[in-house]
């Protein structure tokens, strides 16, 4: 197979894509046509700018294929990545049809093709009622945001049909010190006649071979003392070459990594690698980047890989879709175990069971050789309208049943959303479980997470049980007095000691991973003080600023000794003694003020506080062995508003709303309202307004029943009301908003 990377000289369109796939208009001279290469996406800006306004739809790709092939040669065009429905032309015939916008999928040319040839892609991103993701806080960027190639192959090949896979799939299986392994490849256009070859390589050494027929395209082969995949301990990687003969001529040949590795998720001790224990405690990722959006480098996977490393992480939960081919192989390079999952996500479809089917076929065949993946996740947060809906249940065991059919080597799991009572049937569907918790951020109180996975271990302990997504937003916002839902720098990293200290401490859970390594585009949100962003990353969209917390967990984590002070952006401070956090993973650290030691400290914890005295201008440093970090500090005599964080795009002027002494307003948390009785009725009430705001065209929607609310119970009502665009609702008018909180203001408090 020769491979040709068909990036560049595309043409794009917004419009173009509501004419005829002939482009009947375009000769007329009506196209909007701009050059472009690829990857891209048109909501690289509208999509992060809040609003949930950025542009859905169908937009149109171009480009001019010239019939250059070798005699014998069939052409197809590969896609890695489309979001979301994607439509190919040649020459205005209809090729291929796919929906799912994270997985690879290709396309025969061959007999469309003439001399000169129009290739157009209509790309589709608006809402509909059966392909996911359609309801999920983070933006659905549409375009061609991955490579593109031509692939030239002869009749008799590998196959590229077979649900967008390599052609080969390997089944390490370790026995004693060696390996066996079994291969089984996937072919077509052959004979029967044809002869495979299979050969295993460890670095420049030959280690094992063996010959089969196309007929039985499947060979055992051994490795002796084969060397294991021991995650980033050594992530040692051995290669498979698979060629297709026939007699002394090469037809078509595949390169396929592979490592060699026994795992188990058991309920008491956690991870298993190898037959040692190996405590999963990572992160989440999304993939997308400012202006950029998911249309990503190399060279950007390479930066996030570098900084999930740097922070001593093992583990990542690639959510909430397939990822790019190019990063999985970053995590078997680099030893990290992954949860790999399709976007099955926050709102089941009654239509979309064929579309979660054939999306998790293409996740589990296109990604089956790498072995940083342990688990396939079948869903997240899927039951957010309850867990009982009868095809809902019958569409995970669908899954689940699949993925084994699939694949005999790993588990399957899912996300399941806080609100779900631990008794329910859905749970029993996967064989390992995570929650996603947010006790301390939406609602509850950080101790409240601990006290879960007791209560839960206790009831079920042959059930293993994780911690899928848990974290809190900050921004550039600053206090001493952090508070819950403040969004300051200083709440996220009290907040994440706290878990830190309740999750790493518990062997049984299985895998914990922080949402989210980065910040993130949710083109819906309206918070914090940046609209279209989801602020609960470890470090900042652009990757330029690592976050307090991201020093916690390289604390506990890496092995590379440091030292870190806290709160470098809040230099103004008005108390007279201030406490400054210190956090290493050292057994001792010094700090010093203007010079003067104020003292040694050691903690198990990693975390050391100081209380620091603040007159004048004061340089702080740290010694922790031969580690130092530096900061400073200033007096001053009033708060720094620059540190408070400041509300935007707000529909009415909050500061209008009516609170009187002793009655409710939408600034009143939502917890605190539903302790009074006309409160929860009225509370209630609002659930069924807010379901009648669902956007026309999508599916979008959510019900705001009792578990619903206790979950957001931290919220204020005003803080509900500024995330509806992330539950697929229309915001709610200025004349809405001050109705409900007239409302509220006749109902007494407690």
């Amino acid at each position: 197979m020769k491979k040709i990377c068909w990036n560049e000289g595309w043409q794009f369109s917004k419009t173009a894509g509501m004419d005829s796939p002939a482009g009947e208009k375009d000769a007329a001279g009506q196209g909007d046509w701009e050059s472009v290469n690829l990857p891209h996406t048109w909501n690289g800006m509208d999509g992060q700018d809040g609003g949930n306004d950025y542009h859905r739809g169908t937009c149109c790709y171009r480009k001019v294929l010239k019939k250059e092939q070798a005699q014998g040669q069939e052409v197809y065009l590969e896609f890695e990545g489309v979001n979301s429905s994607a439509d190919l032309y040649v020459n205005g015939e209809l090729l291929a049809h796919h929906d799912g916008g994270y997985s690879t999928w290709r396309c025969n040319l061959t007999q469309a093709l003439q001399e000169e040839n129009e290739v157009r892609v209509l790309v589709d991103n608006a809402p509909n009622d059966h392909v996911y993701p359609q309801m999920a806080d983070f933006t659905f960027y549409g375009g061609i945001y991955r490579n593109v190639s031509l692939l030239y192959v002869g009749k008799a090949r590998f196959d590229l049909d077979y649900f967008g896979g390599p052609g080969v799939a390997v089944t390490p299986i370790i026995e004693g010190k060696d390996a066996r392994v079994r291969v089984n490849a996937y072919v077509s256009g052959t004979e029967g006649t044809e002869k495979l070859s299979f050969t295993i390589w460890d670095g420049e050494q030959k280690v094992a071979e063996a010959e089969t027929t196309a007929a039985t395209p499947a060979a055992d082969l051994r490795i002796e003392n084969a060397r294991l995949w021991n995650g980033r301990r050594d992530p040692h990687l051995y290669t498979l070459k698979a060629v297709l003969w026939d007699g002394e001529k090469q037809l078509d040949e595949r390169e396929t990594r592979f490592g060699c590795r026994s795992f188990a998720i058991d309920p008491e001790k956690g991870f298993i690698l190898n037959g040692e224990s190996y405590p999963l405690r990572g992160v989440s990722r999304h993939q997308d980047r400012p202006k950029k959006g998911n249309a990503l480098s190399e060279a950007d996977h390479r930066e996030d890989m570098d900084l999930i490393c740097e922070m001593g992480a093992n583990t990542i939960r690639l959510a909430h879709y397939q990822h790019d081919q190019y990063f999985y192989d970053l995590c078997d390079e680099r030893g990290m175990v992954v949860w790999a999952e399709i976007p099955y996500i926050s709102q089941h479809l009654e239509k979309g069971r064929d579309n979660t089917v054939s999306q998790m076929k293409e996740l589990v065949v296109q990604n089956y050789n790498h072995p940083s993946i342990v688990v396939w996740g079948l869903s997240n947060e899927i039951t957010m309208n309850g867990a009982g809906n009868p095809d809902l249940l019958e569409n995970h065991r669908v899954l689940n049943d699949l993925c084994h059919e699939l694949d005999q080597t790993r588990l399957t799991t899912m996300a399941v959303v806080s609100m779900c009572g631990i008794d329910e049937e859905y749970l029993t569907i996967p064989d390992v479980l995570s929650y996603n918790h947010y006790f301390g951020w939406y609602g509850g109180d950080t101790s409240m997470n601990g006290e879960f996975f007791d209560r839960f271990h206790a009831k079920y302990p042959h059930r293993a049980i994780g911690m899928s997504e848990y974290g809190c937003e900050a921004l550039n916002w600053h206090t001493s007095n952090p508070e819950q839902g403040d969004y300051t720098e200083e709440y996220q990293a009290y907040y994440h000691e706290e878990l830190i200290k309740q999750l790493f401490t518990r062997p049984f859970i299985w895998a914990t991973h922080v949402w989210n390594m980065f910040d993130f585009a949710a083109d819906a949100r309206a918070e914090g003080g940046e609209d279209g962003m989801n602020h609960k990353g470890l470090v900042t969209f652009d990757r330029k600023y690592k976050k307090d917390a991201f020093y916690a967990y390289k604390a506990w984590l890496s092995d590379q000794p440091f030292v870190h002070i806290c709160g470098k952006r809040y230099v103004d401070r008005v108390e007279d003694v201030t406490r400054v956090t210190v956090y290493s993973n050292q057994p001792e650290v010094e700090l010093l003020r203007n010079g003067e030691s104020l003292g040694r400290k050691t903690s198990q914890e990693h975390f050391f506080y100081f209380d620091v005295p603040n007159q004048g201008e004061s340089e702080i440093t740290a010694i922790a062995g031969e580690c130092r970090d530096e900061s400073r500090i200033r007096k001053v005599d009033v708060f720094n508003e620059n540190y408070r964080m400041k509300e935007t795009g707000e529909v009415i002027n909050w500061f209008d709303i009516t609170a009187p002494e002793g009655y409710f307003s939408i600034h009143d948390r939502m917890g605190d309202i539903m302790a009074t009785v006309r409160g929860k009725m009225f509370l209630l009430e609002l659930g069924g307004l807010l379901t009648k705001k669902k956007k026309s065209g999508g599916e979008g929607g959510f019900q705001m029943n009792e578990g619903m609310v206790k979950m957001m119970s931290g919220f204020t009502v005003k803080r509900m009301l500024n995330m509806l665009g992330t539950a697929g609702l229309e915001p709610l008018t200025a004349e809405e908003i001050l109705e409900i909180n007239r409302k509220l203001n006749k109902i007494k408090k407690k």
